[in-house]
């Protein structure tokens, strides 16, 4: 195993996050990827993985790049902290500095995708793909809509046909059907429609569902729109579950969680969703010979994190780094707030989102778990088909 390389402070920090872990050797070879490499300021660089011609992301502020700044919407973070740890500065990522799929992607070998209602996501740089993303969007159309105006998931399909139509100027129909069944596409949805709709109060969705008749909601809602995108050509896709909602910052800070303790009901309400998510996805596999569908499980990938933190390099685990009151979840992340300066030992940047250092991890065993992480395979072995 080659040794860690550069800076006196970043090899110590290399060193003692590699003493630290007690995984495979796999897990090993990935904190040399991740962990250090973020401390070096730089990307992944190529992957192992086969040419992929482009990924289109689907989903909300886990993955938003930077489309809420370009409408009307509360919901928002291009400005300092978020972005702190991002060559750019802040871009509109709900984190210190690059998200997941940011980070998928430069595994794939592929460049940041662009937020598409930036006015310069047009040409060649939509080629390799774009970022529908956006801030409290969710699979019901009504979701988080106490922030203003988001695309949630049915204007994200219409917002990929829109994409399509510029394709199709670009290059011929056989080509572009070949381009389109070699991309894949990532959809992270659901946390919304539980943060923002089903817990809230003033959404009348927790009076009329139970957890198990909401969650069929969503994954029915949420089948149609994936076989919309099936429709339009698109055969890989990554479906990735809701993470432990009740552990984030906001949630241990509303007071409904013993001291030391996730919300435990919040996590049980999304069993129904998550399992039933993994279900459609063997569903659809069965259904649609020549695609493939892949659970990605986000909430086992963020269990591990939080049951064993130190074997990932975090020794805080309960509260943001970036945010005010109990738990700094609270009130989330504020403009030229003082944010931690320990940031790649938080799991969470704010009441909401985690942090660079903690997406490394999702994005590494999105791209590279067991079926236990990626069911029926990972994104690199989806990336080879």
């Amino acid at each position: 195993m080659h040794a860690c390389i550069g800076g006196e402070k970043m090899v110590a920090i290399c060193n003692e996050r590699l003493r630290l872990a007690n995984y495979t050797i796999s897990v090993v070879i990935m904190k040399i990827l991740i962990s250090c490499s973020m401390v070096a300021g730089v990307g992944f660089g190529e992957s192992a993985a086969a040419q992929v011609p482009a990924m289109f992301a689907f989903g909300d502020s886990l993955i938003d790049v930077g489309n809420n700044n370009f409408i009307s919407s509360f919901a928002r973070s291009n400005y300092y902290p978020y972005g702190i740890d991002f060559r750019g500065g802040p871009s509109g990522r709900f984190t210190n500095g690059r998200t997941s799929i940011d980070m998928l992607g430069n595994l794939l070998g592929l460049p940041y995708a662009p937020a598409f209602a930036d006015p310069n996501t047009k040409g060649n740089r939509i080629l390799r793909g774009v970022n529908y993303a956006s801030a409290a969007a969710g699979i019901l159309d009504e979701t988080g809509r106490h922030y203003g105006d988001r695309y949630s998931l049915s204007r994200q399909v219409m917002n990929f046909e829109s994409t399509l139509n510029q394709l199709r100027t670009m290059m011929g129909g056989t080509n572009l059907t070949q381009y389109l069944a070699k991309s894949i596409a990532v959809l992270v949805f659901g946390s919304n429609d539980y943060i923002n709709n089903y817990l809230m109060p003033f959404y009348n969705s927790s009076y009329t569902y139970s957890p198990p008749a909401f969650a069929n909601l969503l994954l029915s809602r949420y089948a149609t729109q994936i076989l919309a995108l099936h429709s339009l050509g698109l055969r890989k896709f990554m479906l990735v579950g809701i993470g432990p909602l009740g552990c984030i910052p906001n949630q241990r800070a509303s007071g409904r969680a013993q001291p030391g303790r996730c919300v435990d009901n919040v996590n049980q309400i999304l069993g129904s969703f998550n399992q039933g998510l993994r279900s459609l996805a063997t569903q659809l596999n069965s259904n649609h010979p020549g695609a493939i569908f892949v659970y990605g499980n986000a909430y086992g990938a963020f269990g591990d994190i939080l049951n064993n933190p130190l074997s990932y390099g975090f020794t805080v685990i309960d509260r943001a780094c970036c945010g005010i009151g109990r738990n700094q979840g609270q009130i989330t992340c504020l403009p030229f707030a003082v944010p931690c300066s320990n940031r790649n030992q938080y799991m969470f940047w704010d009441a909401f989102h985690p942090t660079e250092a903690a997406n490394a991890v999702l994005a590494w065993r999105a791209f590279n778990g067991p079926p236990s992480d990626s069911y029926p395979i990972n994104v690199q072995q989806m990336s080879l088909l």
